[in-house]
Parts: C-alpha cells; sequence; structure tokens
C-alpha cells in the first residue's frame, strides 16, 4: 500500500469493513489528524536541526539518558518488525506456504537487503505493485457502494471486539518508529528551512492518503462474512477483491500484503538504524549490528504457535505503549527554543500536539484498560 499503509494496516482496514462497515470511518478521518501533526513535528526537527532524534534525545538529555530512551525504542521496534513478519506470512498462506517457513525466509531476504543498501530498486518495484493493488480495492469498494452500503456517520460500542479494533487502528495509524524515521529522512534529504512548507505538505497529503486508503479497504471489505462477531481470517478478507479479480482475488490480496509488508521492512530497518545509533553515539559501521540484534526477536515473536491475525492485531493494540516515551521525548525537543529557534513548538502549537499525544495514547489506552476490565 502506500505512504503509512502496510501490511498490518490492510488486514485491519479489512477487519473494519467486515465486521463495521463504514461505522469506523469517523475514526479513520479524525486519526489523520495525529498522524499529520505527530509527523510534521517529528520532520520539522530534522529540518531545522539536521539531525535524528535518537542523537537530539542524547545531546539534551545526556547519554545515559538517551541510553535509556533507546530501550524502548528497542520494543517499539521489535514490535514493528514482529507485525510485518506476520502480516507478510499471512500473505503467503494464502499461497499454502506456512509460516514456518515464510517468515525465516523473509528475515533473511530483509537481512540481506539491509546489508547490501539497495532499497531504492526494490521500493519501485514493491510501489507500483501497491498502486495496483489499491485501485482493485478502489474498484471493489464502488461496487460495494452501488450495491446500497449506508453509510454510518458516528457509531460507538462498548463491546471488546470493537474496543479492540480502536486499540488497533490507532496503533496501526500511530506507529512509533514513524518518530524515529521522520527526522533523520528529512535530515538525510538536508532540506533547506525555507522549504518547510514542501515537508508540510506532502506530510498532510501523506496522511490523509493513507487514511482514504484504508477507508477504500474497508468498504470493499462490507459484506465478505456477513454476521461476524469475532474477527475475520485472511482468506475471507481477500473475497473482498472478487468483483475486480474473480477467483484470483486470495492470489491479488496475498501479493498486496507481502508488497505493502516489505515496503514497511525497509522503512522500519532504516528508523531502526538511524534511531538507535544516534541515541547511543554509535558510528554508522553500528546499524547493520542494531538491525540483526532487534530483528531476531522479531522473527522468535513471529514463529509463536498461536493465530497469526490475532498475534498480528495484538501487537498492533501494543504499540500504543510504546509511542508514549517517544512521543512526549519529541514534544520536549520541538518546544526548546534554544534548539529549534523560531521553529520550536510555543503557544497555539505547542497546545495542538501534546492534546493530539495525549488523546492517541489516552484513547488507545481506555480502548486497552476497558477491554480487558470487561
Amino acid at each position: 500500500m502506500l505512504a503509512d499503509v502496510d501490511a498490518a494496516s490492510a488486514i485491519v482496514a479489512g477487519e473494519n469493513g467486515a465486521l463495521y462497515g463504514t461505522k469506523l470511518i469517523w475514526l479513520l478521518l479524525l486519526l489523520a489528524v495525529p498522524l499529520f501533526v505527530i509527523q510534521e513535528v517529528a520532520g520539522r526537527t530534522g529540518v531545522v536541526t539536521r539531525k535524528g532524534l535518537g542523537q537530539l534525545s542524547r545531546e539534551k538529555f545526556g547519554r545515559r539518558r538517551a541510553a535509556f530512551s533507546a530501550l524502548p525504542m528497542a520494543v517499539v521496534n521489535i514490535l514493528s518488525f514482529s507485525i510485518e513478519y506476520t502480516g507478510i506470512a499471512l500473505g503467503l498462506e494464502i499461497f499454502g506456504i506456512p509460516a514456518i517457513l515464510s517468515i525465516p525466509v523473509v528475515f533473511a531476504l530483509n537481512l540481506l537487503l539491509v546489508y547490501e543498501r539497495n532499497y531504492a530498486k526494490v521500493e519501485k518495484v514493491l510501489l507500483v505493485i501497491s498502486v495496483v493493488l489499491v485501485a482493485a480495492f478502489a474498484i471493489s469498494g464502488y461496487y460495494g457502494v452501488l450495491k446500497g452500503v449506508e453509510f454510518t456517520p458516528f457509531y460507538f460500542v462498548a463491546t471488546p471486539t470493537f474496543l479492540f479494533l480502536i486499540a488497533t487502528n490507532i496503533g496501526s495509524t500511530i506507529e512509533p518508529f514513524m518518530l524515529f524515521y521522520q527526522p533523520s529522512a528529512t535530515a538525510e534529504k538536508e532540506m533547506k528551512k525555507e522549504h518547510l512548507w514542501a515537508m508540510r505538505l506532502e506530510t498532510g497529503l501523506g496522511a490523509l492518503t493513507s487514511q482514504v486508503i484504508i477507508i477504500i479497504i474497508g468498504i470493499a471489505s462490507i459484506g465478505v462474512n456477513p454476521g461476524a462477531v469475532d474477527f475475520v481470517s485472511v482468506t475471507v478478507l481477500a473475497s473482498s477483491l472478487s468483483p475486480v479479480a474473480g477467483n484470483y482475488a486470495p492470489v491479488v490480496f496475498g501479493i498486496g500484503l507481502v508488497s505493502a509488508g516489505f515496503l514497511a521492512l525497509i522503512v522500519i530497518s532504516l528508523g531502526t538504524a538511524w534511531g538507535v545509533t544516534e541515541a547511543m553515539g554509535w558510528n554508522r559501521k553500528n546499524r547493520f549490528r542494531v538491525y540483526l540484534l532487534e530483528s531476531a526477536p522479531a522473527l522468535i515473536i513471529s514463529l509463536l504457535p498461536i493465530s497469526l491475525l490475532k498475534l498480528t492485531l495484538g501487537l498492533l493494540a501494543l504499540d500504543i505503549l510504546a509511542l508514549i516515551v517517544p512521543g512526549a521525548m519529541l514534544g520536549l525537543i520541538a518546544s526548546d527554543n534554544a534548539l529549534m529557534g523560531e521553529y520550536s513548538l510555543k503557544g497555539l502549537n505547542k497546545m495542538i500536539f501534546w492534546t493530539v499525544l495525549f488523546l492517541t495514547v489516552g484513547g488507545g489506552l481506555t480502548s486497552l484498560i476497558v477491554l480487558f476490565w470487561k
């Protein structure tokens, strides 16, 4: 998929439509706001300081505190790797390839990709595949609308499944690795301060596009499993592409999941390498070692003998917990007048950032608390 839509996000989007139709569209549109705000602030720090969040944390809070911040960063990336591995494995299961075989192969291929640093060519191919798949979902969703889909402007019910989907939607939209990737990526581009408007425009369009794609996938998935009261299998979700792909719908869906997962792995790998090495003050030679040390536990988690679908959704829900520390650190750094100068967070902008971060994390945590309390 495109922008911030990865394999796990596509699965969550399918669950939204299959289980609740259009009843979660209000939440998806609302999440475009924190997605833009948080990424804009992260990108702004990269443009102004020409440094990543890890390095800024070390310089502002000291090496010891930066090292402490690297722990949740590592956990975040382990979870993120696990999510993408399981998402890709779910896509390959459609082709009859068991996770015990597919996940180690995916691990090895991404390891090779990181080591060779040959991202650009692979990204172009995966982007083409993702564009085709999104178009297929859009056409299928259009057919769904023609069949008389009713749009619900707002809906909320305190059931376990609904609350869990709220948490997973938040976790799949505002993923913690973004906070480390965005500043380092903008710093690497050497974007000048006078071009901040371009970064903001790109971030805004990306946030909106991502959520529109999620909504499209959800609409296309409406009616694939009538009367479902629990989570839907990936094979069932794949049938949402039947109006376009017919009997080949599972194949198209599977290819899409694998493509989206690999795209996300590239971004997470870069975020991991930049974030951890910057926070610890290590040189670039250690980036591959960091990736290897963090992705190995993710490989083990992904191979646990439990439902890959539930594992993916569960890890996304837990992503909310990992957002707290890096989100707070980003806010403190972006509010530092000595560091950011005229581009620092202040006044209304500062209030918006902290309010958005609080509501995003608070909303996800509240859903999880109520879910487990019930």
